[in-house]
């Protein structure tokens, strides 16, 4: 896969803080920390949620409840919706490929 400028990796901080977990978790504080690190250093372009991503994530999670949709999905397609992304690096592919983004027929995911 080929590598993409920082400002092309967009991360919603709910995104962050459930990877920072999830890579704790799996991998241990040492990886977690390098992932910590690689955010401070600018290798994402981390974003805070709007009021306006909130109410489109209660939206969604009310919407898709029958996919226990959640905060960290709703916060890609709230942020996604509002800077016009449609490629989505993901491993939660089930949701992004049944929720309709405002923005565009459906995502492009990678890998």
């Amino acid at each position: 896969m080929q590598a993409r400028p920082a400002e092309e990796l967009v991360l919603p901080t709910p995104v962050a803080t459930e990877a920072a977990w999830l890579i704790g978790s799996r991998l241990g504080p040492t990886t977690e920390a390098a992932f910590v690190a690689s955010v401070a250093a600018g290798e994402f372009a981390v974003t805070e949620l709007t009021a306006t991503d909130w109410a489109r994530c209660a939206a969604l999670i009310e919407r898709y409840a029958d996919l226990d949709l959640g905060l960290v999905d709703a916060s890609v397609v709230a942020v996604t919706e509002r800077l016009g992304i449609t490629t989505v690096a993901s491993v939660d592919r089930r949701d992004l490929l049944v929720v309709r983004p405002a923005h565009c027929e459906g995502y492009t995911l990678i890998p």
